[in-house]
């Protein structure tokens, strides 16, 4: 049959162009809302891997302490130089000795030193920090506090 033109069987069914639209809608809205929901995930799921990272640590250095009768100079001593945080940045460790290391300690809403022999916390997302804790860069740090009573979210920090 030369010159035929093929028609739809009667009973077919397929997808019209609106359905189509319709549909690829519907997706775009469903990942419209899971993507902010996965992207939070995320962020919390860094920040506890942080704050479990920094206990680990600072039993690591009370250890330490314990062993030597003082704190290390650095994380290297305890095995931990060059340990990246879950944002890929390293852990930030400041012993604290005199006044030269004082004006770099982390401070609470006071201005008062958080701890008293070191700092160690992680710069958070942003990558930056204040020795204030309330100050907006660091409001994301993960810090360990109150000579390791605490660790969290600065913005969690309260005192």
């Amino acid at each position: 049959m030369k010159g035929s033109v093929s028609r739809p069987v009667p009973g077919s069914t397929g997808f019209t162009l609106v359905e189509l639209l319709i549909a690829l809608a519907i997706a775009a809205v469903l990942a419209a809302i899971a993507l902010p929901a996965y992207s939070s995930y995320m962020e919390r799921a860094r920040v506890n891997q942080a704050i479990t990272d920094i206990r680990v640590l600072n039993v690591r250095v009370r250890k330490y302490e314990d062993d030597h009768r003082a704190v290390p100079a650095g994380l290297a001593p305890i095995g931990a130089a060059g340990m990246l945080d879950p944002w890929g940045r390293p852990y930030v460790y400041l012993k604290l000795e005199g006044k030269s290391t004082m004006g770099q300690a982390r401070k609470n809403k006071n201005l008062v030193p958080i701890n008293s022999d070191f700092d160690l916390y992680s710069q958070g997302k942003n990558g930056a920090s204040l020795p204030p804790l309330t100050a907006k860069p660091s409001l994301d740090d993960v810090v360990l506090a109150n000579d390791g009573g605490f660790a969290g979210l600065a913005a969690n920090y309260v005192q």
